[in-house]
């Protein structure tokens, strides 16, 4: 069956040229964007109470955009003045410029990986001896804490925000033939808002291993796979679909 519709279960992207509006003025198929998660902010009593006091940190480990808005923003809600001996560990490039939100680029000392959380590693065993915070989500992924411990660094994980679902109910009788997930979180959601959801011919688009086993667990079928050969991207992957079923007789 031919593509016609598309939901991204993520906000719509804020730049013109996102390869999601490529897709849809190329392909000639409608996507929407609705995100089936969101997060909240845990408040500083409650980074208190997992016994969390900022000034005893030498260093931050900041895996998204969002550890960076809401270190910041507890570190507000405590009063703490962020020390510009502080280390920052980037996971990415794109959050290590996110950073720069708050801080001045040429008076920090910050670390950047490549894309993955192991590749930060050899930066992190680097400064071995540094006490390293890691504002996270109530959901981290097994990797970072594996990682870290094997590494023997004296760290620290802290919940500064939730990962919750959101209401969807308003889609309830809205029919897409591609929903595409980028976390078992947005699988779980999907389920919460509707338990007896069917998949009948509607394709399921996933990103990551655990999102797929997530997809499977519940039963669905994955049609689309992300990161695969040949397309390490969603939008790769979801342009050569389109291409091949679109274009069979």
């Amino acid at each position: 069956m031919k593509v016609k519709t598309i939901l991204v279960s993520q906000p719509e992207p804020k730049v013109e040229n996102s390869p999601y509006f490529e897709i849809q003025n190329k392909l000639k198929v409608k996507v929407d964007f609705r995100p089936f998660i969101h997060v909240e902010g845990v408040s500083a009593k409650d980074v208190r109470a997992q016994k969390i006091d900022l000034n005893n940190y030498t260093a931050i480990i900041l895996t998204s955009k969002n550890s960076v808005d809401h270190f910041f923003r507890v570190a507000e809600e405590m009063r703490y003045k962020v020390p510009e001996t502080l280390k920052y560990f980037c996971q990415s490039e794109a959050i290590a410029f996110y950073l720069q939100k708050y801080v001045v680029y040429r008076k920090r000392k910050i670390y950047v990986g490549q894309k993955d959380f192991a590749e930060l590693s050899p930066l992190i065993k680097k400064y071995k001896d540094e006490k390293f915070l890691l504002p996270a989500s109530d959901q981290l992924n097994d990797d970072i804490p594996q990682v870290l411990n094997t590494l023997k660094v004296d760290w620290t994980p802290g919940t500064f925000y939730k990962t919750m679902m959101s209401d969807l109910s308003d889609l309830k009788d809205v029919y897409y033939d591609v929903l595409a997930f980028f976390s078992p979180t947005g699988i779980k959601s999907l389920f919460k808002n509707f338990p007896d959801f069917q998949q009948n011919n509607t394709r399921i688009a996933v990103f990551g291993s655990t999102t797929q086993k997530e997809a499977l667990d519940h039963g669905l079928r994955v049609d689309i796979m992300a990161p695969a050969p040949g397309t390490p991207s969603m939008t790769m992957a979801l342009e050569k679909y389109i291409n091949e079923v679109n274009k069979a007789k």
